[in-house]
Parts: C-alpha cells; structure tokens; sequence
C-alpha cells in the first residue's frame, strides 16, 4: 500500500480524524447477484427503521458535516456520499448498482453512515495525503463534472485530488480493468471505524475474492 497520510492543517481543524485503508486484490464482475440481494434486504431494513429527517443525526453522518463546516464547506451543498446515498435508499427506496467492489463499498457506507473512497490503486500516483481543497483545484467528479473543491477535504497524490468525501474522481475510478482496490472508511471522530472495516473485509471476501489484503490505521495525532 502507498503511503497515506493526513495534512497537518487538516487534523488541526479535526483532530480526532481517522481513516481505515483496505487494499487488495479483487476479481471485478458487473453484478453479484448474492451480494445484490444483502444490498436490497438492506435498504428494505432501512426503509423500515429510518426516516429522511433522521439521516443527520445519525453519528457517522453529523460528525462529518460537522468537518465540512470546519473546512469552511457547506454540507448541504456539497452532501457527503453516505449522507447521498442514504437519502436515496429513503426517498426513492433504491441504490445505485455499479459493479461488485463499488456496490459494497455502498452497502458498507449505508450501513454504518461512513463516507468510503473506492479508488483503483494502480491509478494512483505515489503519495497520498489527506488534506483541504484549493482554490480553482481541478477536479472531475464521477457523474457531477468540474466540482468545486475548495475547502474540501479531499485527497491527492503526485498528480492531484482524485477523491473526497462528496464524490471519487474519474481519474482514479474502479472500471472492469481494475486488479487492485483501494478503500478508504472516513471517520471525522464519531465512532469506533472497527466494525465497519471488518464488515468491509468480510464483505471484499466474500464478493470480490479480495486477496493480498493490506489494512492500515491513520490518524492525525
């Protein structure tokens, strides 16, 4: 695995910030239909226990904005992706279905209300680190276009951003041709980032046929 680390400006402003790093090999497929199952059991389960009002009080999902309101991002303007895809699975009672990788990455992020980057690792160029966005940063987010960045927490490599918590970018994104996955749980300080990482694990297992995995811990501190 890279090096990833994050920004000292960043953890000044979130001190408590954590992200868990899984990278392995995988075996892409369009659809598992198995896996498809568990993902619409659970939107059913979350249809039934949760309402649209409550999204932001959920404690993965308040702390983050809370993050990007420290950043100086507004959080109902740039929703997180968990915050998104939550709202989703309430309004329109579905979720998106990509391919076997990004679709547990989705099961996992609703399911615990973590935002999680899903970046082909081969695309990613060196060192990564974990910092604010800049002003007139580019950034093509996936299915959004140019998106503005500033004071965004986002990652960069050698080359550029390539991720934040709102969207992944198009130049790091999983595609049938990816071999090796990265995926990275965001945790502004709300909860343990432990049992949505083994729940991560399991899932790449079982679904992707994840091997050579290798998991890190960042902090900030």
């Amino acid at each position: 695995m890279q090096k990833i680390t994050i920004a000292s400006n960043l953890s000044a402003l979130i001190p408590k910030l954590e992200l868990s790093c899984i990278e392995c090999d995988i075996v892409l497929e369009t659809k598992n239909e198995r896996l498809w199952d568990v993902i619409l059991q659970k939107v059913t389960e979350l249809n039934a226990e949760l309402k649209v009002e409550q999204i932001s009080q959920l404690p993965a999902i308040a702390s983050s904005r809370k993050a990007y309101k420290f950043c100086g991002k507004d959080p109902a303007r740039y929703r997180l992706s968990a915050e998104a895809l939550l709202r989703r699975v309430l309004k329109r009672k579905e979720i998106y279905q990509v391919n076997n990788a990004v679709d547990l990455l989705n099961l996992v992020s609703i399911s615990s209300g973590f935002s999680i980057g899903g970046y082909d690792a081969e695309k990613i160029n060196g060192h990564v680190e974990f910092g604010i966005g800049r002003s007139d940063e580019p950034y093509e987010g996936i299915g959004r276009g140019e998106l503005n960045i500033e004071f965004m927490p986002v990652f960069r490599d050698l080359t550029g951003a390539f991720g934040t918590p709102t969207s992944d970018s198009v130049r790091t994104c999983v595609t049938n041709d990816t071999k090796r996955f990265l995926m990275v749980i965001i945790n502004y300080g709300a909860s343990s980032l432990s049992l949505a990482t083994q729940m991560a694990i399991d899932l790449l297992k079982e679904y992707v046929q994840a091997t050579n995995i290798e998991l890190k811990t960042i902090s900030g501190q």
